[in-house]
């Protein structure tokens, strides 16, 4: 037998050649063999999916913070949301199905918004881009301006995020995206992906890990860099997964194309029996200085430069370092104004943000200051142009701005930091104006209560003319 066929037969790998043949035919494929069906897998896809789609992205999101979940919270069910699930459930005494009951999931939520707190991670607008991302402000305490962006950092320098904001024309996602996977021999690229209107990108150096990812619209190409030291990357890989979930580059496009429509064809529905008009909501909060004026933020007057109060007609008088002094047509209710604080208040201190409300009187949110000069709190839309005061009932600024889309969590509005008008820059605004603030040196704890009475009368709704 020629040593060829000998080897070949010892491998296994000889085909029989049928007689008359000098070539034997290729063997057809084997049909695929269907993978069983998992039980666990498919009751715990079931269980989940019965759940509405805010709870399915809240448990998501709990899981990129207690347990290995790496991945979208886009509500939707797979093999990693399951395995999270059960390693979750492994690590907490439960029994690992998959499968969560109403107590295991409150216990879950409850777990991922503890390690969310602990970390100070708040949803921010920022002011030189526009985006709305979250960031961890424990680790990140440290925030500057850099051209076209803004940059938060660790204290130590190991730990960096980078906005970035371009308007049309001013570049392209195809030169982002080809700059972004440049190899090097410090720098190798270990993931890309890109889409018409988006790109990411990842990668490392000898000792850094890098996240990249940059999002366009008509309004122009919006994105963001998280670089970090690899010694850490256990602690921050966790991290840039909840950032690159919070990241929403347009927040004013995504609400206006979240907002629902009729069909073209609908037919426009019958008027309703005329019935007593319930009060517009608030697009802002204005606080009472005098018999007919206030002051609020320059942003509301922004949106809504023929503003109403009280249902009467007000004029915007002046506008300077971001806020607005509002003469109306007839005499506020008005009340006391608060002392002012003889000095900002430090990172960390208590704070409690007042705001109009549409069913009247101020809406009142506990919070805190942020490590960057603003205000870290659960506002709710019109809290803009409310005022901040300590927990001794001294006012330390007004808040200068909402997010255009507020991004809730299980429909629960989330803290987030929100840019404060400063003590400062409020008393010389007003003493121009005439108006003193006393600053006052009390100190004390006092209620939220016993805070928010004496102003309910200085606290005015800003409405917007239709």
């Amino acid at each position: 037998m020629p040593r060829c066929v000998s080897l070949l037969l010892a491998a296994g790998l000889i085909l029989t050649v049928s007689p008359g043949s000098a070539q034997a035919p290729p063997p057809r494929p084997a049909p695929p063999v269907a993978k069983p069906a998992d039980p666990a897998f498919e009751a715990a896809r079931a269980a989940f999916e019965a759940r509405p789609e805010d709870e399915r992205k809240a448990v998501q999101d709990a899981l990129v913070w207690v347990s290995d979940y790496n991945s979208v919270t886009s509500g939707t069910f797979g093999r990693r949301t399951f395995e999270a699930l059960s390693a979750w459930q492994a690590q907490s005494g439960i029994d690992p199905t998959g499968i969560l009951d109403d107590r295991a999931r409150a216990r879950l939520l409850a777990a991922g918004q503890a390690a969310r707190q602990a970390a100070r991670f708040t949803l921010q607008t920022d002011a030189a881009t526009g985006i709305t991302l979250g960031v961890p402000e424990r680790l990140l305490a440290k925030r500057a301006r850099i051209p076209n962006g803004s940059r938060w950092q660790s204290a130590d320098g190991r730990v960096t995020l980078d906005t970035k904001g371009f308007a049309p024309g001013e570049t392209d996602l195809d030169a982002l995206f080809e700059k972004s996977t440049a190899a090097t021999p410090e720098r190798k690229v270990t993931y890309k992906l890109k889409k018409p209107d988006f790109v990411v990108v990842t990668g490392e150096t000898a000792t850094g890990k890098f996240y990249i990812r940059y999002a366009a619209a008509p309004a122009g190409i919006r994105g963001f860099t998280l670089a970090y030291d690899k010694a850490i990357a256990r602690e921050v890989d966790r991290l840039v997964i909840a950032v690159a979930n919070s990241f929403s580059p347009f927040p004013a496009e995504a609400a206006v194309a979240a907002a629902p429509r009729l069909p073209a064809a609908a037919p426009r529905p019958p008027a309703p029996e005329p019935a007593a008009a319930s009060p517009a909501a608030p697009v802002g909060t204005g606080l009472a200085v005098g018999p007919q004026r206030l002051v609020t933020a320059a942003s509301i007057v922004a949106r809504c430069p023929t503003p109403l109060i009280g249902g009467a007609p007000a004029r915007v008088v002046r506008q300077e370092a971001g806020l607005a002094l509002v003469e109306v047509d007839r005499p506020l209710r008005g009340g006391a104004l608060p002392p002012a604080a003889p000095a900002a208040p430090a990172p960390g201190d208590d704070l409690v943000v007042l705001g109009a409300s549409r069913e009247g009187g101020p809406s009142v949110a506990p919070g805190a200051m942020g490590p960057s000069g603003g205000v870290i709190a659960p506002l709710q839309p019109g809290a803009a142009g409310g005022p901040a005061l300590d927990r001794a009932g001294r006012l330390v600024g007004l808040v200068a701005m909402l997010p255009a889309q507020p991004r809730l969590i299980a429909g629960v509005m989330p803290p987030m930091m929100h840019p404060l008008i400063g003590i400062a820059a409020l008393r010389g605004f007003l003493n121009a104006e005439g108006v003193t603030l006393e600053a006052s040196s009390e100190a004390g704890v006092k209620s939220t209560g016993a805070i928010a009475a004496p102003l309910a009368g200085a606290i005015v709704p800003v409405q917007c003319r239709s």
